[in-house]
């Protein structure tokens, strides 16, 4: 380049120092806060334990430093329903004495226990979580976002017919448009029109929710799309509209394939199969991609405080911030892919096949 240096491109200068803020407030201030309490035991370190609660599941959502905002917790239990805060459980291992039970968290799993904070095994078997955690909170920050964003896309098209797209129209369009010329058309066929809302609301649901994931702090720092239930979620969807939508030629490529007859036990299993480990994957791939970009980035920065030394903090920093940029282009493929895939599997079950005429 001019001048010799990359570093000078502003359009590689942006996501760089997005991607070396986003890194920094990655973990909360009292993580690695080296500040010893008078008489406390120092705890050594422990980067597995502070990755994993970072990607985690949990009853409150971390604004910045240690700030947090807490979660209801809901619990069913034999006895009736119970309401009350999360705020009652910090810090993790505080007892709250509810109405029927006694309740404590366990890394970030809410566990019934006796006034000592033994957990009572008997109890758990009486009790069922349903609290608004921090990822059901983010799932419903960014559908509201998305109902937002669509309704005020929707409005401006009644007013604006047959003008140039304008503001979010401008944005939004060619995407829309290209999942539809080249991810529906091409993979679906004449019948994608019916498909395209379940393609669009999946793409960009998943989208917003890996961009959010980056964000370590507010209105970010959930994982959704790092969370397999969630994943398993969306691909059980897929897996019933496949099934639901399949024609007459695609079961009888599953039970009755054109192969000698002796074959057809082995191809019946091949292809059963087959019907699970479609959405199967497409469950795994999108999360272990965006639980394994947070890991290694957390991973990354943790060297800091395993070698116990700032000397290593550019290096390890340096590299933290290099794959927290290539994130920002796997947030947009992930989404992609499993869009693309949902609608090779449905156009799969929807073609309709034609016999040649010599």
């Amino acid at each position: 380049m001019a001048n010799g240096s990359i570093l000078k491109s502003k359009i590689f200068n942006l996501p760089l120092i997005c991607a070396f803020f986003l890194t920094i407030g990655a973990f909360p201030a009292k993580v690695f806060s080296q500040e010893k309490t008078p008489g406390a035991k120092e705890e050594k370190f422990d980067p597995g334990k502070t990755t994993m609660e970072h990607i985690a599941d949990k009853h409150e959502w971390h604004l910045f430093g240690e700030a947090m905002v807490p979660l209801p917790i809901i619990v069913y239990t034999d006895k009736g329903f119970e309401f009350f805060s999360s705020a009652h459980l910090q810090p993790q291992g505080t007892v709250y004495k509810g109405k029927y039970y006694n309740y404590m968290l366990v890394n970030n799993k809410l566990k019934a226990a006796d006034e000592t904070g033994k957990i009572d095994e008997a109890a758990n078997k009486n009790i069922w979580d349903f609290s608004i955690t921090q990822n059901v909170a983010g799932m419903w920050l960014s559908g509201l976002i998305l109902i937002f964003v669509f309704l005020n896309v929707s409005s401006t098209y009644k007013k604006r017919v047959g003008k140039a797209p304008k503001g979010l129209q401008s944005f939004l369009e060619p995407v829309v448009l290209f999942i539809r010329d080249d991810v529906a058309r091409p993979n679906i066929g004449i019948k994608y029109e019916r498909f395209m809302p379940l393609l669009l609301t999946i793409f960009f649901f998943i989208l917003i929710n890996n961009l959010f994931g980056m964000i370590p702090f507010f209105p970010g720092g959930y994982n959704l799309t790092g969370n397999i239930a969630v994943t398993m979620t969306l691909a059980v969807v897929i897996f019933i509209v496949v099934n639901i939508n399949g024609n007459k030629y695609y079961w009888k490529h599953i039970f009755l394939p054109d192969v000698p007859f002796w074959i057809l036990p082995i191809m019946w299993v091949v292809e059963i199969i087959g019907i699970f480990s479609k959405p199967g994957a497409l469950m795994i791939r999108l999360f272990a991609n965006m639980a394994a970009g947070h890991i290694v980035v957390l991973s990354l920065i943790s060297l800091i405080f395993i070698f116990n030394t700032a000397w290593i903090s550019p290096v390890s920093v340096a590299f933290a911030v290099f794959i927290d940029v290539i994130e920002v282009l796997v947030v947009f493929l992930q989404a992609y892919v499993f869009t693309m895939l949902s609608s090779l599997f449905i156009g799969m079950a929807v073609e309709e096949h034609h016999h040649e005429v010599i």
